[in-house]
């Protein structure tokens, strides 16, 4: 079988995804994030374990996304890093387990964009933050399940959390940058089951 497009409507002059509730699907999903070392390099990471749901209005406008983050997942490539990076240093993974985005607002941006803003949640801190979204399409697979396809990307200020631990460089600067860019590449099946947690 072979897959074929489906579920695309045109609002506004704008591709936008059929109504209904998508779930996440980790197995084509990723979230990397990316931080600067010794100020001129960058260490790039992702989590390995997460959930969530991707609510489409009959107004885009009016959608709703809500994904959870197992913070213990998170992968570096680095054992001892992300150990570290487990610790109370950094996500303290012991007292906060999870990493999760609600969000509030969603708009239409110039070239086909949308921005999604919402509440993103680390170590029991919420801040607001705004995503850069692009529609990637619809798709039909050959098990006829409709999939969604989303990129987002942001960044944020570790310290924003209240992770602050850093070592200053003798040169200068500090051994891990503040910001943390991010980029999610989402792919969801329409269902019907809530978002875990």
């Amino acid at each position: 079988m072979t897959t074929k497009t489906t579920g695309t409507r045109t609002i506004r002059g704008r591709d936008v995804p059929a109504p209904g509730r998508y779930l996440i699907d980790p197995s084509h999903s990723g979230v990397q994030i990316t931080a600067r070392h010794l100020m001129i390099s960058k260490v790039r990471g992702h989590f390995n374990v997460f959930s969530g749901s991707i609510d489409i209005a009959e107004e885009p406008t009016e959608s709703m996304v809500d994904v959870v983050l197992q913070a213990s997942s998170i992968d570096t490539g680095d054992p001892q890093r992300d150990d570290h990076l487990r610790s109370a240093d950094f996500l303290d993974v012991e007292h906060h387990p999870e990493i999760r985005f609600r969000s509030t607002q969603v708009r239409a941006m110039p070239n086909d964009k949308w921005e999604v803003s919402g509440g993103l949640t680390i170590r029991g801190l919420t801040r607001t933050i705004a995503m850069d979204v692009e529609y990637s399409g619809t798709m039909t697979d050959p098990w006829d399940n409709v999939r969604i396809a989303f990129l987002a990307t942001g960044e944020v200020n570790r310290e924003d959390f209240d992770i602050t631990w850093n070592q200053a460089l003798e040169a200068g600067g500090f051994l891990v940058g503040k910001g943390l860019r991010f980029e999610c590449d989402v792919e969801a099946v329409r269902g019907t089951k809530p978002v875990d947690g």
